[in-house]
């Protein structure tokens, strides 16, 4: 399979003007500063005065991966500390609070997993969010991120990718190698994703498997489909119509009917 050139579809975006129009409801909650959790169809966003202090989607590994994957925190350490919490946030900081945790390297985590979950909460959806109001605002020793930041950097981005290749199929589709396969060289970075490309495997199931963020996965993606190294597995065309049913088709079937009923 050899890289396809495509033109250049539209950023996915819904204006041009500033990020505040990637979540009109976002940036009204945050004028409010209000306190609670926006739900979106991809990710979820937990605000507190108007802030965003944490973020989770589906599509993104979570605090928990991006601490224990490359050894900064021991699995039965999380493993403790979420038994005894309600949530990953909670959890982190409680291994914080009991020293098992740099504040740095925890800080530097929380952040990288908000802003990988954020992009995805603040994807295009075809459903509104939906926020519920909490009234106990909740500041935690972790840094907080403002809204405007958050839209900034979803937006900033969006367009890597856009110019990277503006191809976004391979975002979520199961990834297949070229074949043939390309001659361009590919990073020690690049080789570990494309060493898990299967056929099964998405973009953003890689980066849970290698421990990564999603987005930075994407960019790796999105370079090894420019070079011509993968590209998402294409659906099978649907099966061929059945041929219209003709009078003689009718009587035959009224022939084998009538005979059936005769034994």
């Amino acid at each position: 399979m050899t890289a396809v050139q495509t033109p250049p579809p539209p950023l996915p975006v819904r204006g041009r003007s500033a990020t505040r129009a990637l979540s009109p409801m976002l940036t009204r909650l945050a004028e409010e500063q209000a306190t609670g959790v926006l739900v979106r169809e991809h990710g979820t966003l937990y605000l507190a005065e108007g802030c965003v202090v944490h973020a989770e989607s589906p599509l993104a590994p979570g605090l928990d991966v991006l601490l224990t994957a490359h050894g900064t925190l021991a699995t039965t350490a999380w493993q403790w500390a979420a038994a005894r919490t309600p949530g990953p946030l909670q959890a982190a900081e409680l291994l914080l609070e009991c020293g098992l945790l740099p504040a740095g390297a925890l800080e530097l985590c929380h952040l990288d997993a908000l802003y990988d979950a954020g992009y995805f909460a603040l994807a295009p959806s075809s459903a509104p969010g939906r926020f519920r109001y909490d009234r106990a605002p909740r500041i935690g020793p972790l840094p907080s991120v403002p809204v405007v930041a958050l839209e900034r950097e979803t937006l900033r981005r969006r367009m890597l990718l856009h110019r990277l290749w503006p191809d976004p199929a391979a975002d979520s589709a199961p990834l297949i190698r070229a074949d043939p396969a390309a001659t361009a060289p590919v990073t020690s970075r690049q080789r570990a994703v494309l060493d898990r490309v299967d056929g099964v495997r998405t973009a953003t199931a890689i980066a849970r498997n290698l421990g990564r963020q999603a987005f930075h996965t994407l960019v790796d993606v999105r370079r090894l489909a420019a070079a011509g190294h993968l590209g998402p597995v294409t659906a099978p065309p649907p099966p061929p119509p059945l041929p219209p049913v003709t009078d003689p088709d009718i009587a035959l079937l009224k022939r084998l009917r009538d005979a059936l009923e005769a034994l």
